[in-house]
């Protein structure tokens, strides 16, 4: 009696009409695609969830980022941190260059403050004055190319020495463009002491 009842009760279960088959899949048919790992779900779900529906949003976020970006650079600028440095800064050829030129007196760094005393000179109006502010001007001038020269040769030469296998372009322009600086206004600022050799 229970027998009969169970086998009644198994039949319709395995039972599978024609239409059924034709709308299922077969378990050992390839699905077209392979399965994803876990951690590639878990970061598309994340993606998903955190990008922004809406273009103000992405754009409120995209400069957020880049306020925090710039916050980070400034700060390895005062540090000398070489990861957030920006591109220009980075790698050891050119904290070479820094070191070098920051560890020197410079005459193009006084540029500026001479440039000051020079035309103040110049606009009193005593003839003799005017004449002496003039001839400081082409003082200063030759003094800063000879000194400009000197170093370009001299840190090309340091470069080669050090360096012979790593690529340099650019290294000198940026070395002297951080002679025209003063020490103090500097960035990033300087790691060594004046004399104080690389």
């Amino acid at each position: 009696m229970f027998r009969s009842r169970s086998k009644e009760e198994k039949a319709p279960a395995t039972q599978v009409t024609p239409d059924s088959s034709t709308q299922t899949r077969d378990p050992q048919a390839p699905k077209g695609r392979p399965t994803p790992k876990r951690s590639e779900a878990q970061t598309q779900r994340r993606r998903a969830s955190t990008t922004p529906t809406d273009r103000k949003t992405a754009m409120k976020r995209q400069r957020e980022a880049r306020r925090v970006d710039l916050a980070r650079q400034r700060e390895a600028l005062a540090s000398g941190d070489e990861r957030f440095l920006p591109a220009r800064d980075k790698g050891p050829v050119r904290r070479f260059v820094r070191d070098y030129v920051d560890s020197r007196f410079c005459m193009a760094e006084f540029f500026l403050p001479l440039a000051v005393l020079i035309l103040v000179l110049s606009m009193v109006r005593v003839g003799q004055l005017q004449n002496i502010a003039l001839l400081l001007w082409l003082v200063v001038i030759v003094l800063i190319v000879v000194d400009s020269v000197g170093i370009w040769f001299r840190l090309r030469k340091q470069l080669a020495e050090r360096f012979p296998d790593t690529p340099k372009r650019g290294a000198v322009a940026y070395g002297l463009m951080r002679t025209l600086q003063m020490r103090r206004l500097r960035l990033p600022k300087p790691q060594v002491k004046r004399g104080e050799r690389p």
